[in-house]
């Protein structure tokens, strides 16, 4: 049955950019100080990310339906991945209407996505079990941070500036106590592919906002590199 649902939710999860085909990040108009481009979001082209998670989250439920519904490796973190996509599933026509809503509910989806990454084995089933999981929870912190700031510049709170290097801070606080703990590179590699759309959107307008990108990018990749490292490392002594 938790096969099932996550799969029910990975579906709606997946198809709902078909019920919002406009979207295109929060409104301006919602915010008594419209945020437009706000220095904490990344470069457009960042976003296109989610083709990669929606296909792998889906190849993970449908494998984990058809060929691991009852294996315990698989089965523990199907609830608070249920959660996670479910919320995501309305996601998108809450961020239309409201926008603050939407920041606590992706806060709620990212809380829930790391939980269920912290529930996966590095085996088996690794690229269809672990990996997705952590590029998605990965990806969510990072725009879990960027949804924030967005609306703290929308109400004024801070300049756009200071949002967005107190945002950066944040992500990367949080990415580097995740991706410690979970020892999974692809999380800490979807953080960083936010931090470089923060640079690239920043090189011009806001070259201290992009600097703050590239030194945090720099220790999330140093991360992820010695997460591999020691993973290869383990293989070796092992074999």
């Amino acid at each position: 049955m938790k096969a099932i649902l996550l799969f029910s939710a990975a579906v709606a999860f997946v198809t709902a950019p078909l019920l919002v085909p406009s979207f295109g990040g929060f409104n301006p108009a919602a915010f008594p100080y419209p945020p437009i481009d706000p220095p904490v979001q990344p470069a457009g082209y960042a976003f296109g990310i989610w083709g990669l998670l929606y296909v792998w989250l889906l190849a993970h439920a449908c494998f984990g339906l058809l060929k691991r519904a009852d294996h315990p490796a698989w089965d523990g973190p199907r609830w608070p991945l249920f959660a996670s996509l479910g919320l995501g599933a309305i996601w998108l026509e809450t961020a239309v209407t409201m926008p603050v809503v939407a920041v606590v509910l992706i806060w709620v989806m990212t809380a829930a996505a790391v939980m269920a990454l912290l529930r996966t084995p590095a085996a088996p089933d690794r690229w269809l079990l672990r990996a997705p999981i952590a590029a998605y929870a990965g990806w969510l912190t990072a725009a879990a941070g960027v949804g924030t700031g967005v609306a703290l510049t929308g109400y004024g709170i801070w300049s756009p500036v200071a949002v967005a290097l107190a945002m950066l801070a944040l992500i990367l606080g949080l990415a580097m106590a995740v991706q410690l703990r979970s020892q999974a590179p692809e999380y800490g590699a979807a953080v960083l592919w936010a931090l470089i759309g923060v640079l690239a959107a920043n090189l011009t307008s806001a070259p201290v906002v992009a600097i703050a990108a590239l030194v945090g990018g720099g220790i999330v990749a140093a991360a992820v590199w010695a997460t591999i490292s020691r993973a290869q490392t383990g293989v070796g002594a092992r074999g």
